[in-house]
């Protein structure tokens, strides 16, 4: 199945997003990670497409999203919520599980929360956070300031790939045509003829001038709905004690939390094989029945 291709207008900026399956199912939100696209989520989608409705959106900055105006204010994740909620109700959407790669895992939570946009409360049915957490390792956000705000450029998109293939190897395990389509769905040209990775570079202001954007503990806390965090085994951005303090608060109270390590995986798991499709499967089976299915438009 392949996707359809479309843009909205959210917060006063045109978002790309890629839409799978049918228009009345109920629907996925699947929400990419910090300096990706929404193509990340391709594999996922269309194992999901025959039964749900799923949708993938370039964060602003992102792929083919418009790049922000005031990127000191607007590359943070309460503007992120903004244009999830503008995109709701574009899309007529009144009710969504939530799937989010690092960064997509930060702004679902903050977007269930309400706490940012009371019009989202009650709106996600459930949140499954891929290597996300209220509170990351301040070694790997400074590993990931180093590297985000100065994207290297490169003669050919195979030196690229190559580039890729490296700094991404803790994804796990990809074939050689999802590296390959991982690289085409993120690359950029610059002016002077070289590619570099498709995204604004001043996105990397929400640390500078944000510098606790990411600790979110009270949209953790305030969260009533399943939640499931899958935590890359080797992963240095997501770590055990935080995982362990997830489930001592918020809906791990509530007995709606779970954590899962995922083998062979840092920061942060593809969500590309049948191991990683089983999770995700199982996990909106059991959110399904929590709802009441009314994850639908």
């Amino acid at each position: 199945m392949s996707p359809t291709s479309r843009y909205a207008n959210c917060a006063g900026y045109e978002i790309h997003y890629t839409e799978w399956g049918a228009p009345d199912a109920p629907v996925v939100i699947a929400w990419h990670g910090l300096a990706r696209t929404g193509r990340d989520m391709d594999d996922l989608a269309a194992h999901l497409a025959p039964r749900y409705r799923v949708i993938c959106p370039d964060t602003i900055g992102r792929g083919l999203s418009q790049w922000s105006r005031q990127p000191a204010q607007e590359y943070r994740l309460s503007f992120y919520a903004r244009i999830a909620a503008a995109l709701f109700e574009q899309l007529a959407i009144a009710k969504a599980h939530w799937i989010g790669t690092s960064m997509g895992g930060a702004i679902g939570t903050v977007c269930a929360s309400g706490l940012f946009e009371p019009a989202l409360r009650g709106r996600i049915a459930s949140l499954l956070l891929n290597d996300n957490a209220p509170r990351l390792a301040d070694a790997a956000l400074e590993r990931i300031k180093a590297y985000a705000g100065q994207p290297p450029a490169f003669d050919t998109v195979a030196e690229l790939e190559a580039f890729f293939r490296q700094v991404y190897q803790p994804y796990g395990w990809l074939s050689d045509a999802q590296w390959r389509r991982l690289t085409e769905t993120s690359t950029r040209r610059l002016s002077d003829g070289r590619v570099t990775p498709h995204y604004d570079p001043a996105m990397v202001q929400q640390f500078t001038h944000h510098a606790n954007d990411y600790l979110i503990w009270d949209h953790y806390d305030a969260l009533d709905i399943p939640v499931l965090c899958l935590r890359g085994a080797s992963s240095d951005l997501v770590l055990p004690e935080t995982t362990a303090e997830m489930m001592r608060r918020g809906p791990a109270l509530r007995g709606l939390a779970q954590v899962v390590e995922v083998a062979g995986c840092g920061h942060a798991p593809a969500l590309n094989v049948p191991e990683h499709f089983a999770l995700v499967d199982q996990f909106l089976a059991r959110a399904e029945v929590l709802s009441g299915g009314t994850a639908r438009r």
